[in-house]
Formats: structure tokens, C-alpha cells, sequence
């Protein structure tokens, strides 16, 4: 089978399309067909070798988080899945990904596919999609009537953010550019601030309950954030750590995904039931994953990027 993997930790050159043997699942494993998958940041970060203490890889490595495709294969155990179910995953982060034309994944980690979409495009929503609810109903612990601020709302986590934020009835106020921001209002943002004509202190936002930041952020920048906090709120990130106000009652934390077959389930029955909206802003087949890394390292990727296989 073809797949795209690395051999040594490095920048998006190191990446090679390769004729490897297709795996096989063992115990409590699926074998998927892969029809999709997605470019992650921290696909990036693994690469470049700044996460090898906290996801150590077993070189030569296929990147890809996210799986989406058909069961292909079952190993012992396995009784949740047939043959030709359309599946959807979140992939431990260092096992072999789902960069390739077939991939092993742990049965608990799966679930039965979005059905409103195309299969290859329901990719963008597993570990971008749990991201976003984790972060803002297990980190934050966001509730009804409280107020939101999602820093890079335009981004694959942020769209997900405004949407489950604005489902369960917060007040959100989302940054994001004049091409993103009607999009931001269809899924629910009452306030959208253009980040490319202002900052957050010049646009006189006020305090918020919870501020998400999706963003990478200077030491001054993440102050801030920390002052948009109201009293005994939560600044949430998902892209450092930021110093708690004790004064204030101000908490911080740093948002660490988790897969979770159930959850995405239930994000699974939005997306069909036409609650939950995923977002592609481009599509390029398995053999341009180099190229979509380059561009991702340049500041060019144009937002969420569906890997097609």
C-alpha cells in the first residue's frame, strides 16, 4: 500500500510517499480503509520532534490523527464493527496514522460515521471536534448564559467552538476576518470582531466568563487575554500556558485533547441532525501531504485541509 511517512525527525522534507506493507490488526484492533484524513498542527509539532518526551514515535512514522474510511479488517474481540461499517477516529497520537491507504486503529477508539457528509470529509471533524467540546464543557465548564470569547474562531477548532458554545446557549464573541465573519454569525456569534482592522483592547470587548484562546499568543498578548477574564472566570488554551489571577479568582488551563469514542458519537448525531456544521476549506489527495505541510509551515494553508486517500 502507499503511505506517507518520515525516518528521521525534521521539517516537511523529511516526509516520502512510500510502498509499505499493509498492517494488520491484532487483538481489540479494526483494520480502515482510509478515505480520509486531516493535517493537524500537532502532526507538524510531532514531526519537527518538539513533542518526543510526551509522544515518543517509533521511526519510520505515518502522521495523520484523524482516520475516517470503511472496516476493512477485525482483529480478536472486536464485535462493535463489521465489515464495510464507515467509521470515523481519533488516532493515539504516536501510533502509525492514518497517512496511508489502510491503517490499524484501536476499536474503542471508532465510531460509526457522520452520514450528512462526504465519508473522506467527515476526517475534519474527530480530534478538532473533541477539542473544541472538551475544552469548553470538561476545561471551562461553560454553561447557559454565560459569555465566550473564542480567540481564532475562524480556525478548524474555533468553528466547532462557536457553534456547541452557541447550541448550549452562551453569548459568543468570535475573532475572525471579513471572510470568515458571516459564516461566524450563521453559527451563532452575537459579536464578531475583525482581527485584521483591530485588536481586542481597541474593539472595547469587555470581560467574558471564558475566553478561548486557539491562537499562538506573546507573553503580552496572553496577559491580555487574562484581563478579558471576568472575575472567577477561565481563559482556556489549547496553545500555551498561562498564569492564573488569584486576585481575581481568574483560573487558566491548558487544553490537552483526549479521544473519546462516545463523545464523538454525539458530535457525530449533531453533524447528521444538522446541528453541527464541519467546515473544509480545501482537499488534496494523500500524494500532496508534503506539500501541505510546507505550506502549513509558510502560514499558507487556507484553514482545514481534508487529506483525500
Amino acid at each position: 500500500m502507499k503511505a506517507v511517512r518520515y525516518e528521521r525527525y525534521g521539517s516537511s522534507e523529511v516526509l516520502r510517499v512510500e510502498g509499505v506493507d499493509r498492517p494488520t490488526p491484532g487483538a481489540g484492533q479494526v483494520l480502515v480503509k482510509v478515505v480520509g484524513t486531516t493535517f493537524n498542527p500537532v502532526d507538524a509539532a510531532i514531526r519537527a520532534g518538539h513533542l518526543q518526551e510526551v509522544f515518543p514515535l517509533d521511526l519510520p512514522h505515518v502522521p495523520g490523527i484523524d482516520v475516517a474510511g470503511t472496516v476493512a479488517g477485525l482483529g480478536d474481540g472486536v464485535e462493535r464493527f463489521a465489515m464495510g461499517d464507515a467509521v470515523v477516529g481519533f488516532l493515539p497520537m504516536n501510533a502509525p496514522g492514518a497517512a496511508a491507504e489502510y491503517v490499524v486503529a484501536p476499536a474503542q477508539v471508532l465510531t460509526a460515521a457522520p452520514k450528512a457528509v462526504d465519508l473522506a470529509d467527515a476526517a475534519a471533524l474527530p480530534s478538532v471536534g473533541l477539542t473544541a467540546w472538551e475544552a469548553l464543557f470538561e476545561y471551562a465548564g461553560l454553561a447557559a448564559g454565560q459569555s465566550l470569547l473564542v480567540n481564532g474562531a475562524s480556525g478548524a477548532v474555533g468553528g466547532y467552538a462557536v457553534q456547541l458554545a452557541a447550541r448550549a446557549g452562551a453569548v459568543v464573541t468570535a475573532t475572525a476576518g471579513p471572510s470568515d465573519a458571516d459564516r461566524m454569525r450563521g453559527y451563532g456569534a452575537a459579536r464578531i470582531v475583525d482581527h485584521t482592522a483591530t485588536t481586542l483592547a481597541e474593539a472595547g470587548v469587555g470581560t467574558f466568563d471564558v475566553v478561548l484562546n486557539l491562537v499562538t499568543t506573546s507573553p503580552a498578548e496572553t496577559a491580555e487575554l487574562i484581563g478579558l477574564v471576568a472575575d472567577s472566570g477561565v481563559l482556556v488554551s489549547t496553545t500555551a500556558d498561562a498564569d492564573p489571577d488569584p486576585s481575581r479568582a481568574v483560573r487558566t488551563a491548558r487544553v490537552f485533547a483526549r479521544s473519546d469514542a462516545d463523545l464523538l458519537a454525539e458530535l457525530v448525531a449533531l453533524v447528521d441532525s444538522g446541528d453541527l456544521h464541519i467546515h473544509i476549506a480545501d482537499r488534496r489527495p494523500l500524494a500532496e501531504l508534503p506539500a501541505v505541510h510546507a505550506a502549513a509551515a509558510e502560514g499558507r494553508l487556507p484553514g482545514k485541509t481534508v487529506i483525500t486517500v
